[in-house]
């Protein structure tokens, strides 16, 4: 694999830092990573995501991009409510796909990026798979955006996988599975974990891995 620091610019004009994860040989698809919330210490460098990119790239073959939101750590502007990052992941896109434009693009994302992800994904034909990990659909102390109605994320018809450890208090069990089959989605939950499944990292991220390689098949 191959490694590259890459900054891109959104829509808007605010540039954003990432890492660029390559194959060995020719992408067998494309995937970006969004990462969990701002004012609660997320970034792309947490190793859940780690684990995630390793996967995708180690054992995919995808080109991942992991990038930092606008106002985190290298990447300018300000933080914008999981509205304006919107624009960041529709830029990480184009910036991954500048890779290996004819092959799928995954979208992937964890907590408030999972919560990003779904949204940026409705209204982006390039995204052709979709994996959301903890996505908060009980935000508790997370400020976000709502998240839309499950009919319409079923009328998208956009192949999803929703991820959640069993104890994860942001995404619980029985809601998430609720939320999923009324989406059309595949729900799954990985016993033992919660929220940021520690010492589960691994097993997230092969699940993640093996929906992405579903498809590009």
């Amino acid at each position: 694999m191959d490694m590259e620091v890459v900054t891109f610019m959104t829509q808007d004009g605010v540039r954003l830092e990432g890492e660029l994860r390559l194959p060995d040989g020719d992408p067998a698809g494309t995937a970006i990573i969004c990462h969990p919330h701002p004012r609660h210490g997320g970034s792309k460098d947490h190793p859940l995501l780690w684990a995630i990119r390793n996967d995708l790239t180690g054992i995919r073959g995808f080109a991942v991009l992991s990038f930092n939101f606008r106002g985190v750590m290298g990447s300018a502007g300000t933080y914008g409510g999981g509205r304006d990052e919107l624009r960041d992941a529709a830029a990480a896109i184009t910036r991954v796909r500048q890779t290996a434009p004819d092959v799928p693009t995954v979208v992937t994302g964890w907590s408030f990026g999972a919560n990003v992800a779904l949204r940026e994904a409705l209204d982006d034909d390039r995204v052709a798979g979709l994996a959301l990990v903890g996505l908060p659909l009980v935000p508790g102390d997370l400020s976000l955006p709502p998240l839309p109605d499950a009919a319409l994320v079923r009328v998208r018809r956009l192949p999803t996988l929703m991820l959640a450890g069993e104890n994860d208090h942001y995404c619980p069990a029985q809601a998430l599975q609720d939320y999923a089959a009324a989406a059309g989605a595949t729900a799954a939950v990985i016993e033992g974990t919660d929220h940021y499944f520690w010492r589960r990292e691994r097993d997230a991220a092969g699940s993640i891995g093996a929906f992405a390689a579903s498809i590009v098949a």
